[in-house]
C-alpha cells in the first residue's frame, strides 16, 4: 500500500474517540458510477462478482473517487443462496427472482449448507485481493439476514406486503423456525468466511424486517439474530445491524450483541439517544437529499453531524442506499463536507 492505513472508522465502530466523523455510503459501489455502468454493458452482477479482479475494482472505486473511510464488498445479498440450492436471478427492473420458492417443510429440508471457500471462492479471493494489496481503509463484509432472505425465497421475488412470508410464519411455525435456523447456519458460515479472508467489520442487512411489529420480531426473528451475532461476536470484528422502516425495532436490536446500530432516515440520532440507545450509531441522511440543491443537503448533513457529536459514537452514512440517479461528484463533495465540518 502506498498510503498509511486509515483505521478511523474501526475506532468509531468500537466507540472510541476519532479526529473526525468517518463516512461510507451503502451501495457506494455500483449503480451511480459511469465506470460501473460501462462494465454492466458487458457483465451481469453475478458475472462481476465471479471475477475477483473486476469485483475488487468496483469495490475500491468509491474509496478512490469519494475518499470514504471504508469499502464495502461489492456483491448482492443473494450471492450465497445458489450454494444452498436456491435458483436465483437478478432481473433488470425487478430485482431478485427465485424460480423455486419455498412453500413447504420439505422445501426447507432440501436446503443445503455453505462452505465459503469451496462454494463462493471468488468472494473470498476478492476479499483477499482487496485487503492484502489494494485498500488503505477497512473492508466491510456483509450478508442479508434470515427474514429478508426468506422473504425473497418464499415470495419468489420482491414484495410489498410479504403476505406469503407472514402466512408461513404464522401458520407453519415449525417450518418457519427450521428455515430460520438453516439460514442462520448459512449466514454464520458465510460471515466467518469473509472475516477469515480479511473483512475487518461486518454488517447484517435486514432490509425488510420493518414489515413486522415488535411482538412478532421478538417471537419469530430475535432468537435467531441473537444466535447469529453471538457466534460472530467471537470473531472479534465490529458488527453492524441495519434495517429499513424499523424504528420500532431499534431497542430490540440494542439488546442484541451488536456493536453498531444502523438508522434509516426516519429516526434521528437524537431520537435514538432519547430512546436509550448508547451504542455507536450509523446513518442517516435521506438519500433523496443528494438530488436536492446543495444548501439543503449541507444543512441536513451538518445537523446529523452535530447530533452525532452528542452521541457516544457516530459513523455517517445514508438512511438507505445510493440510487442510480445520484451524481458521483455530489458524493465526493459530501464526503469532503463531512470530514471538514466534523473536525471543527
Amino acid at each position: 500500500m502506498t498510503r498509511e492505513f486509515n483505521d478511523t472508522i474501526l475506532k468509531a465502530f468500537r466507540g472510541e474517540e476519532t479526529d473526525y466523523t468517518p463516512v461510507w455510503y451503502m451501495r457506494q459501489a455500483g449503480r451511480s458510477q459511469p465506470e460501473y455502468r460501462k462494465l454492466k454493458e458487458k457483465y451481469s452482477l453475478f458475472e462481476i462478482t465471479h471475477q475477483p479482479e473486476i469485483c475488487a475494482y468496483v469495490t475500491r472505486l468509491p474509496v478512490e473517487q469519494y475518499d470514504v473511510d471504508a469499502a464495502i464488498l461489492y456483491k448482492d445479498i443473494m450471492s450465497p443462496l445458489p450454494a444452498i440450492g436456491v435458483d436465483v436471478d437478478i432481473k433488470k427492473g425487478i430485482g431478485p427472482v427465485i424460480d423455486n420458492p419455498i412453500r413447504t417443510r420439505a422445501d426447507v429440508e432440501k436446503l443445503g449448507t455453505i462452505d465459503p471457500e469451496s462454494d463462493v471462492p471468488y468472494v473470498m479471493d476478492t476479499i483477499r485481493l482487496l485487503t492484502r494489496e489494494q485498500l488503505n481503509v477497512p473492508l466491510i463484509g456483509f450478508s442479508g439476514a434470515p427474514f429478508t432472505l426468506s422473504s425473497y425465497m418464499i415470495e419468489g421475488g420482491p414484495s410489498k406486503n410479504y403476505s406469503k412470508t407472514k402466512a408461513m410464519m404464522y401458520s407453519q411455525p415449525d417450518t418457519w423456525f427450521l428455515l430460520m435456523e438453516k439460514l442462520a447456519d448459512m449466514v454464520i458460515e458465510y460471515a466467518k468466511g469473509q472475516i477469515h479472508a480479511g473483512a475487518q467489520t461486518f454488517q447484517i442487512f435486514d432490509s425488510w424486517v420493518g414489515a413486522l411489529n415488535a411482538q412478532d420480531y421478538r417471537t419469530y426473528i430475535k432468537p435467531v439474530m441473537e444466535r447469529i451475532f453471538s457466534e460472530l461476536k467471537e470473531e472479534g470484528v465490529p458488527l453492524i445491524m441495519f434495517g429499513v422502516g424499523a424504528r420500532h425495532l431499534a431497542l430490540e436490536w440494542n439488546d442484541l450483541p451488536v456493536d453498531v446500530i444502523g438508522l434509516d432516515w426516519r429516526t434521528s440520532i437524537r431520537e435514538a439517544r432519547e430512546m436509550g440507545i448508547q451504542k455507536p450509531v450509523q446513518g442517516n441522511l435521506d438519500p433523496t437529499l443528494l438530488l436536492s440543491d446543495w444548501n439543503a443537503l449541507e444543512e441536513r448533513t451538518k445537523q446529523i453531524i452535530d447530533e452525532g457529536k452528542n452521541h457516544p459514537s457516530h459513523i455517517f452514512n445514508l438512511g438507505h442506499g445510493v440510487t442510480p440517479d445520484i451524481k458521483p461528484e455530489t458524493l465526493k463533495r459530501l464526503t469532503t463536507l463531512i470530514h471538514e465540518y466534523s473536525k471543527k
